[in-house]
Order: structure tokens, then sequence, then C-alpha cells
């Protein structure tokens, strides 16, 4: 598994407020959809073998309020100055999230990018179910949809929504594999989770984005592999997305991903 986060969004706004929606997971829905690329931050991303060792780490300067071949900045790339290579990469990977937002607004988010949906896309908002509850917060299982689902079959993962009742926000999102399932022949999943952890950056806005882990075991044609990935937030500041000035809405439940 790979992570892919801060790629191509769609927009939440046609379930806001819809009243087959728990209320507390809108309105958590609705703050994180009010706060979309308005944190620029540190990202700091490594990958781990099945054993734990370090096999990558880059860490990378994001801000969203930068022209989209500026908004990626490595800082360190496995422990080094990152290279011309590293900055052209990143460079790129820029202009790519900008040419997925004009081609999100030239084609309307809900029919852009339809080749690989996000897990944000795929769960069914509407027929979540409240399953846990305390005095701070009220966890909810979220369905998955069937229709165009090619990478997390309903039957095989389970995904829970935790929400903080004080901020009215999120606090942590996570998926499981329920069982071992084969994608394409030879690759057979034997365990898979991750989770997105969400924390109150400045108590005026909506939790931010924090942290995400994740990790699984598979098999290639018999043969055993693992890994583990970590991705880390931090040095927070406030900015005015650089999609605002052409008028681009920016939603969710592409940014929900692992």
């Amino acid at each position: 598994m790979r992570f892919f986060l801060f790629t191509i969004f769609l927009t939440f706004a046609a379930l806001a407020g819809r009243a087959e929606v728990p209320a507390l997971l809108d309105e958590a829905l609705q703050k994180t959809l009010r706060d979309t690329d308005r944190w620029a931050f540190t990202q700091t991303w490594a990958e781990f073998d099945g054993k734990g060792k370090e096999l990558k780490r880059a860490v990378v300067r994001f801000d969203p309020s930068k022209p989209y071949a500026e908004q990626y900045t490595p800082l360190s790339v496995d422990g080094k100055p990152p290279t011309e290579g590293d900055f052209a990469k990143y460079r790129r990977r820029g202009e790519k999230r900008g040419e997925r937002a004009e081609k999100a607004e030239r084609e309307g988010a809900e029919t852009a990018d339809k080749n690989r949906q996000t897990l944000g896309e795929l769960m069914d908002i509407e027929r979540a179910t409240l399953t846990e509850e305390d005095a701070t917060t009220i966890i909810y299982e979220v369905p998955l949809k069937k229709e165009g689902n090619k990478r997390f079959p309903p039957e095989k993962f389970q995904v829970l929504a935790r929400v903080n009742k004080a901020t009215r926000g999120f606090e942590r999102i996570e998926v499981k594999l329920r069982e071992a399932m084969r994608s394409m022949l030879v690759v057979k999943i034997k365990s898979g989770e991750g989770a997105m952890e969400f924390a109150t950056v400045d108590p005026k806005f909506a939790p931010a984005l924090v942290a995400v882990k994740g990790g699984g075991s598979a098999s290639v044609a018999f043969v055993p592999i693992g890994r583990r990935y970590d991705l880390k937030h931090e040095d927070f500041k406030r900015v005015k997305p650089y999609a605002d000035r052409f008028g681009v809405q920016i939603g969710t439940m592409k940014t929900i991903d692992f």
C-alpha cells in the first residue's frame, strides 16, 4: 500500500446538511471542508519494511498558498540535502496537482479522475451508523459503496470515524482489512490498516490532519512482503489557498485516503 495524500479533490457541498447524514459527522465533514488547503506545514514521510527497517524518508514543506509548481519544497531526502533531481520531482508533483485542480474545475469534481477513487469518495456517508459513544467522543462506522469500488471491497474493509464532541471535529479516521483478500491473481493481501489522526492546531479552527499511519502484509507469488508508512505534519501556518483566486471549490472526500 502507498499513501496518496493531497492529490485531487471532490466537492462535498452537495451532501452538507442532509438529514440522512448523522448530524455530528456532517458537522465534522463541513469543518474539514472549510479548512481544506488552509494550512501550510512541514511533512515528514517514512517507509519501513516488515521488520521495521527504514527504507525511505523525506521532509517536505507544503504551502498551498503558492503557485502549484512551488507548493512542495523538499528539505531533506534520506537524511541528505535534496538534489536537483529531488527539486524537479517535487516541482512536477505540484504541477500535476494544479493540472488535476484545473481538470476538476473544467469537468466538474464529480466527473474528474474516476479511474482511481479514494477511500473518501467510496465512503457511503448517508448510511453511517453510531457504533460507540462516551462522554467525549462518538464513533461512526461508515460503509463503503460497491459501485466503481475496485480498491476497497465493502465486505472486506471496515471504516470508523471518531468525532470529538467538544471540538465537533474529527479525532481519527481508520480503515481495517476484515479478512485476507486477493488483489490480482498473484497478490494476496493478508492484513492491512491505516489511520488518519487529527488534532487542534489553533482553537479558532477545526482540528487539522497531523498524522497518517498505515501498513500491511501480503504475499506475491507466495513470497511474503510487508510495509509500514508514517507521515507527520508539523510547523503549521494558516494561509489562503492559491486555488481561491480561481474560484475553485475544494472539498474533503478526495483527501481521505491511504
